[in-house]
């Protein structure tokens, strides 16, 4: 995205500048009023790049009220998930309780790997204290990453771990991660689908981003566990990129191949509730039984609703929080662990009617 400064009619006033701001998501506009005319005609217009001028951190998108203090970066995978919209909150949260300046940005698609290392790369040159990153690549953040290392800028991995292959051969060091264990939410989601099945079940699932670590290690885990079930089957699995319409579309063709499905598992809530609207175009709701992970407010009405079965809670907001506060310890030169593991909870319709604020929490181990 290329950004522009646009001064708009000149004229000379007694102060240096007097600035109004005003932002949006493809330019920022600045009213300046200079001490002297800069060029001869009136009403003169002039367009620089913004790289002309200082860092205006009031006009950046997602930034928390200017305080005074430390300016930590949080780069999310997308805007538009309700997953990433409570991390945001939780960051948001810390950031004015730590007295520090947050700026939170996101490519618009989570798939969009190359726009969330463009964002970095922008974050670095601008100058950040801190960065906290949730890798919409596993893989394909790492030479980000690796900018941000020579620019010295300490990282904190969250929600999707980076790839630690990729990272070693990069030479990437990262600080923390925060998040929660995919692979035991995996095996919860492994675990219950047994347990209602009685152990026998046609299962279809809905994998997220291939390479992703955190779409990877939960059907790791509910593999691991749905292939001790003699009688849990795996009948097809497939990517739909952890997007809702995609859900629907893959899942849509899934049940015309295999009528016989008769359980999905998806590797978001995104995905299962576009695998439930499927369901329901097929006239089938209830008859199939649909796990999600996250339990984002719409799955938690779905389940409530029985258009889901369950949904593996994690605690997005906690994240945030977490991750603004390791990231400010960072800062101030403190040491931090570099595992940081929040809680994750199985929710079904009988534990929103047990306790409807919150659902069975699972410790990390």
């Amino acid at each position: 995205m290329d950004l522009f400064v646009t001064f708009q009619k000149l004229r000379p006033l007694g102060g240096l500048v007097n600035c109004d701001r005003r932002r949006c998501h493809e330019k920022i506009v600045l009213v300046l009023s200079p001490r002297r005319r800069l060029s001869s005609a009136p009403g003169a217009l002039l367009v620089v790049g913004l790289a002309a001028l200082p860092t205006l951190p009031g006009c950046r998108s997602g930034d928390t009220p200017r305080a005074r203090g430390p300016r930590v970066a949080l780069v999310m995978k997308t805007p538009n998930n309700p997953f990433f919209i409570d991390m945001q909150r939780g960051a948001e949260e810390a950031a004015r309780r730590l007295g520090v300046e947050l700026t939170v940005q996101a490519p618009e698609r989570e798939i969009d790997v190359e726009k969330q290392m463009q964002i970095v790369e922008n974050l670095i040159e601008t100058g950040v204290g801190a960065l906290c990153i949730a890798p919409a690549s596993s893989k394909g953040i790492v030479p980000a990453l690796a900018k941000a290392n020579a620019a010295r800028i300490p990282i904190v991995v969250v929600d999707d771990e980076v790839d630690r292959e990729a990272a070693a051969e990069a030479g990437v060091h990262t600080e923390s991660y925060v998040g929660s264990d995919n692979v035991e939410g995996g095996r919860l989601a492994g675990q219950y689908l047994v347990e209602a099945s009685a152990g026998k079940a046609r299962v279809a699932v809905l994998e997220g981003i291939p390479g992703h670590e955190t779409g990877d290690s939960r059907l790791r885990g509910f593999r691991e566990t749905v292939r001790a079930a003699l009688g849990v089957k795996i009948v097809a699995s497939q990517t739909a990129n952890w997007e809702r319409d995609q859900g629907f579309n893959v899942f849509q063709n899934m049940l015309q191949a295999h009528p016989e499905i008769d359980s999905v598992f998806a590797c978001n809530d995104m995905m299962a509730l576009g695998a439930a609207e499927a369901i329901a175009a097929a006239g089938r709701t209830g008859r199939i039984r649909v796990i999600g992970f996250d339990a984002v407010d719409d799955a938690r009405k779905a389940i409530a609703e029985g258009a889901l079965a369950a949904s593996i809670a994690q605690f997005p907001s906690e994240m945030g929080r977490l991750a603004v506060e390791t990231a400010v310890k960072l800062i101030r030169g403190e040491k931090v662990p570099a595992d940081q593991r929040t809680k994750i909870g199985l929710v079904t319709r009988e534990t929103l009617s047990a306790r409807p604020a919150a659902q069975a929490p699972v410790s990390p181990p």
